[in-house]
């Protein structure tokens, strides 16, 4: 969504050796899967490389990928040599007039090509859609029905009220699944036992469903109304170096002074341990989305990672 980015210093940034370093301390730590964010990840050169090198750190059994798809179709084959196991893109609406609105861009067919072809390349794909009260049933519709045809997951997920998403009323998912019913009624609960590819529903917080005859999946991330807090295992690393426990608040641990500082690897490698435990035991027991006021994160998600 346009907003105002306030722009980091280079220098704050980190590099990718730093990130790689970090990555190793938490596969160590037992962190299996890494998902690459933004901003938006394909505009920093070198992102394959990186990727395939995140998936030579013993321990890690996945990399995957979320972008806005405007650079994906020029760099799918590179992401697929890379050893890229998953790509999620971000698709608000199907409607031409309202991608216009929300990106500021008219790249919806640039969008539509990088879908098909990371699904053609053999990647693991899916669609995250972000819902507000401005999206309509039509648009719920048509981007469900972008799963009927290709084995791809079209996920809608509640805003959540953090950055430009508190200026939005947060839609519960139940009232989308109600949307796809009314013209669905057979769609039902998927089984997660039945999944082709575990990487697919195995990991996240999305519920799965399947309209019968479609292809692939339709998901649901239900952050605000419907808590997964308890069953949360992600931590979030910005690209500044700070390991966030929760989106909900600034709490975390800064990596960065660690791996510029004057220490021996094997010091940092000790440090940076200890901070994915700290991490591990120090994640809220919930967010306060339900309760604005309390929310202590103020960055807007284009600065955490979202």
């Amino acid at each position: 969504m346009p907003e105002k980015v306030t722009n980091v210093r280079h220098e704050e940034i980190l590099r990718y050796e730093e990130i790689l370093q970090i990555a190793k301390a938490g596969a160590g730590e037992g962190i299996r899967h890494i998902r690459v964010t933004g901003g938006e990840p394909l505009v920093r050169k070198g992102v394959e490389d990186f990727i395939g090198s995140l998936k030579k750190i013993p321990g890690i059994e996945t990399v995957s990928l979320t972008t806005n798809g405007i650079l994906l179709s020029e760099k799918i084959e590179a992401l697929k040599r890379a050893g890229t196991d998953g790509i999620n893109i971000s698709l608000d609406t199907t409607d031409r007039a309202h991608f216009q609105k929300i990106t500021g861009t008219d790249a919806m067919d640039t969008v539509m090509k990088a879908i098909s072809d990371s699904f053609d390349a053999g990647i693991q794909t899916k669609i995250n859609v972000a819902v507000t009260e401005e999206t309509t049933e039509e648009e719920i519709l048509s981007l469900a029905e972008l799963s009927e045809n290709r084995n791809i997951a079209v996920r809608f997920i509640e805003m959540m009220p953090i950055g430009c998403g508190a200026s939005f009323q947060t839609v519960d998912n139940e009232q989308v699944l109600e949307m796809i019913r009314r013209k669905y009624s057979d769609i039902r609960p998927e089984d997660p036992a039945s999944f082709s590819s575990k990487f697919r529903c195995g990991f996240g917080p999305a519920v799965y469903y399947r309209i019968p005859g479609f292809a692939g999946s339709t998901g649901f991330i239900s952050a605000v109304h419907h808590k997964f807090c308890t069953d949360c295992n992600r931590l979030r690393l910005t690209s500044t170096g700070f390991l966030k426990y929760c989106l909900c608040y600034d709490d975390g641990e800064d990596l960065k002074k660690t791996v510029r500082g004057e220490l021996s690897r094997e010091e940092k490698e000790e440090i940076l341990k200890k901070a994915f435990q700290t991490a591990r035991t120090h994640k809220p027991e919930g967010h306060c989305f339900d309760r604005p006021g309390k929310i202590s994160e103020k960055k807007p998600m284009v600065g955490i990672g979202g």
